[in-house]
């Protein structure tokens, strides 16, 4: 990435391009280390001029550049800094750093929030389950903040049990909703809590946290409001706020709400309201003791005979077969019902997994969910696509469906 970040350093005045190790025409990042104490002046409005250019995960539709200000960054590092019983990250800790930092997650809450508060974090160049259950040994990782398919890694793999994981005091998983399932046996694995956080890249990223200290943990719940954050559930189509354990769309404002998406003027206006309150899509529900759980994307949500059903709950089922080594479910369209479930399997690569049925997945899961939520269809694929954070991207297997329509798919006769 090292030539395009010099061409769009060029083409925006930007001075000085820095990276770890050493390159040409680029400085070493240690430089900073030995800089003086005292910054530099700078010429800038923190409130008002972008630092940062993330680009939104793309999962339903195309990217797009979320505008972020120094205020904003600043503003959520201060926030976590601050969460009710929160107490990871702190110096002494050693963290584990899988994700790439021009993703918010990588770069806000790994390496800002990390170096910020002394914090050292065990950056890995690239990828591997091995490579990475090694550094975590070696390097005696007190802090995992991971993405669910390495979660789910952690959980199915046998190769975990030849590592020495023992020092591990905390899992996150973020990006990406994680099932129940899959946290608590991830934590009787490794015998520490598994917890998820909240947030999007047009927050900065993060607006829900689990404590880490003296609480309890709450499997499949993404934890209470951080501070200075306004969190509203509306109902889609009254627009009237819900009540405590109904699901409702996820509103959010706060000083960590991004300025707008990068020369998309209609799609900001469409999500970010007069008043300030950013409209997440994301569909939950907060239970008496304040702790939100995330129900899936408004987007995403299958509507069978007008009845809602959450392609991530489903998923979250399906992970638990054992013979599923990955999975995702989308919409299909269906005359009678209006929309039906359709899941894409992945089969773990052992000759008794490969022998497993749709037919037998599908009633597996018509043991577990109501009626309405049974998966329709099934078809077997060698991979989900995913984004580089771990999120499903939705868009590609809707494009394969429409594309071949029901050739090559597994349907069930239940009803």
């Amino acid at each position: 990435f090292l030539d395009k970040a010099k061409e769009a350093a060029a083409a925006t005045g930007v001075e000085d391009v820095y990276v770890f190790g050493s390159a040409d025409g680029a400085r070493p990042f240690a430089e900073l280390l030995d800089a003086p104490p005292s910054p530099p002046a700078v010429r800038i409005n923190p409130r008002e001029d972008v630092v940062a250019l993330p680009y939104s995960s793309g999962t339903t539709g195309l990217p797009k550049g979320v505008m972020l200000t120094h205020y904003n960054l600043v503003a959520n590092l201060r926030q976590c800094e601050g969460a009710e019983n929160f107490d990871s990250f702190k110096e002494g800790e050693r963290v584990i750093a899988v994700l790439p930092y021009f993703h918010i997650y990588g770069l806000v809450v790994i390496m800002k929030l990390g170096l910020c508060q002394g914090a050292t974090i065990i950056s890995m160049p690239r990828f591997d389950f091995q490579e990475f259950l090694g550094a975590m040994q070696k390097y005696k990782i007190t802090i995992a903040p991971l993405v669910p398919p390495i979660v789910l890694g952690m959980v199915k793999h046998p190769a975990v049990g030849q590592f020495d994981l023992s020092s591990v005091r905390v899992v996150f998983s973020g990006a990406a909703p994680l099932g129940e399932d899959i946290a608590r046996e991830l934590s009787k694995k490794l015998g520490c809590p598994v917890v998820q956080g909240y947030g999007m890249t047009e927050a900065s990223p993060v607006t829900h946290l689990s404590p880490t200290k003296n609480a309890p943990v709450k499997p499949g719940a993404v934890g209470l409001v951080i501070p200075n954050t306004e969190v509203r559930l509306v109902d889609p189509v009254t627009g009237a706020d819900v009540t405590s354990g109904e699901d409702g769309e996820l509103w959010i404002r706060g000083p960590q709400i991004m300025k707008g998406y990068l020369n998309r003027p209609q799609e900001t206006a469409d999500c970010l309201d007069a008043d300030g309150w950013y409209h997440t899509g994301d569909v939950g529900h907060v239970d008496a003791d304040g702790w939100f759980t995330i129900v899936d994307r408004t987007k995403e949500l299958i509507k069978y005979k007008g009845m809602q059903v959450a392609p991530a709950e489903l998923e979250a089922h399906l992970l638990t077969h054992p013979a599923i080594l990955d999975c995702a479910v989308i919409r299909k369209a269906d005359e009678e019902a209006g929309e039906v479930p359709k899941a894409f399997v992945v089969l773990k690569p052992d000759d008794q997994s490969r022998a497993t049925t749709a037919d037998a997945i599908m009633a597996f899961i018509a043991a577990r969910v109501a009626p309405h939520k049974r998966i329709r269809h099934l078809e077997f694929i060698d991979q989900i696509p995913k984004s580089p954070s771990g999120k499903i991207l939705r868009r590609f297997l809707v494009e394969r469906e429409m594309s071949q329509g029901a050739a090559g798919a597994v349907s069930s006769t239940r009803g």
